[in-house]
């Protein structure tokens, strides 16, 4: 009897599944998984991978998009703490796709495809407490510079609420490229109109009685804050969403519903933002030469009392090559909460850590931006390369990195809020001292 025969088919039955894999049984979870959630009717994807014969079409690109990690859109690299909500491919999953086209992209056998992923119908969020609409379409011109526009909605709400999360649907999806939420507490911003358009323009909605309630940007995907975590909204308050409207060369009419999530109760923390450089690098120098290829701004700051560190945000235009925030706690150990080696303006996002990062007082804080103004970059929007200064049009640049937490004692919260404040001031009132030109373009842009 030869006794060998039934280990050589085990090894040839192994070698044939590692050799051909196929879509039933290998790709279709990985597509299912990390792809379908956007590639389906009714989201941003421009096609859906929801079929063998919707990701048999696509096939090619699938496999370039995914080599190239441009897909599924993940900018954040791995750094000292992991995030939660990872949608990075494994270089196993993005490899096996690659085999699978090498071999002809065979279907397989129907019955080893798991279950296509099932989606609600309705928000992605699942069934929200309130839904409100804007109450008159914004008409985005075809061409034109960026605007900024301010539009409210009256909540209607006779008591506080805490809300957890925020989703929207634009009615012009093309023309938005970002929103900020806030709350007007005062109710009264429905009421400021400039011009024949709903809403009035500017980057700066309100004063001391409007509210920051995050935002969203292109390639984000609505969350809830973790941990119960939730930003109040005074009764009364009016919802203000700020645009960020880019023209696309054909006219679009935006009118968008928002769906608002309330937690059930007060969060036991309130939460604090800490951005460096602050405001958007406007009073760090940020004028980058053409051809420039590494121009770099710097910023640091030490925690006067512990934090809890929940995630990290950012935001820069198109020639920001390079976002990088680092720890270094009391003792030296340095810890990296957030890096992008390859920024790219079309997908930006909030990253969250799966657990919070204690980060104890006198633990110091280093954030550094880098951006590529030459030829090289094939996301610079000028062809030659042109100087470009801070600015709020698409093609000027900005750039912060902002790391979101709770203070570790509550009641440090007001301290460490003044704290950040008089950092800001501080760095506003050096700029200003020595570039008295600056302090003239603001006023003119505040006159707007």
């Amino acid at each position: 009897m030869n006794y060998r025969l039934p280990f050589f088919f085990a090894v040839a039955t192994i070698t044939a599944h590692a050799a051909a894999p196929t879509f039933d049984r290998d790709v279709a979870p990985v597509i299912f998984k990390n792809c379908a959630y956007c590639h389906r009717p009714g989201e941003a994807a421009p096609f859906p991978l929801l079929t063998y014969e919707d990701v048999f079409k696509k096939k090619a690109t699938i496999a370039k998009a995914t080599h190239l990690r441009a897909m599924p859109p993940w900018k954040a690299d791995r750094v000292s703490i992991p995030y939660r909500d990872e949608r990075r491919l494994s270089d196993k999953e993005i490899a096996l796709i690659e085999d699978w086209v090498k071999a002809g992209a065979p279907e397989g056998n129907a019955s080893e495809k798991p279950e296509p992923p099932k989606f609600s119908t309705g928000w992605r969020l699942g069934e929200p407490d309130l839904v409100v609409e804007v109450p008159k379409a914004y008409n985005v011109p075809a061409d034109g510079p960026d605007i900024y526009r301010n539009i409210a909605v009256p909540l209607g709400l006779d008591e506080d609420k805490w809300v957890t999360a925020i989703d929207m649907r634009p009615s012009a999806r093309a023309v938005v490229h970002h929103v900020l939420y806030f709350a007007d507490v005062k109710g009264a911003a429905h009421l400021k109109q400039q011009g024949d358009q709903p809403g009035f323009n500017g980057m700066r909605p309100g004063g001391n009685g409007t509210l920051g309630l995050g935002g969203w940007a292109v390639g984000g995907q609505p969350s809830f804050f973790p941990e119960n975590l939730a930003l109040k909204v005074p009764k009364g308050s009016d919802l203000v969403i700020q645009y960020h409207f880019h023209p696309t060369g054909k006219p679009e009419a935006e009118k968008a519903l928002i769906a608002l999530y309330y937690a059930k109760k007060p969060p036991e923390h309130s939460m604090m933002r800490i951005q460096m450089p602050p405001h958007y690098s406007l009073f760090s120098g940020l004028d980058v030469p053409a051809g420039e290829k590494d121009f770099v701004i710097r910023d640091s700051y030490t925690l006067g009392a512990g934090i809890k560190a929940i995630g990290v945000a950012a935001h820069a235009h198109h020639i920001a090559k390079i976002m990088k925030l680092t720890a270094t706690f009391p003792m030296g150990e340095v810890k990296t909460l957030f890096q992008i080696s390859d920024w790219d303006f079309a997908w930006q996002d909030r990253y969250y850590f799966e657990k919070f990062e204690t980060l104890p007082a006198g633990t110091k804080l280093d954030a550094e931006i880098h951006w590529d103004n030459s030829a090289d970059n094939p996301r610079n929007p000028s062809n030659p390369p042109a100087r470009v200064t801070w600015g709020e049009e698409s093609k000027d640049e900005m750039g912060s990195v902002s790391l979101i937490a709770v203070p570790e004692n509550e009641a440090d919260l007001r301290m460490l809020r003044k704290e950040i404040a008089d950092r800001e001031n501080n760095i506003v009132r050096a700029r200003l001292q020595n570039d008295p030109a600056l302090g003239l373009k603001l006023m003119q842009m505040l006159a707007e």
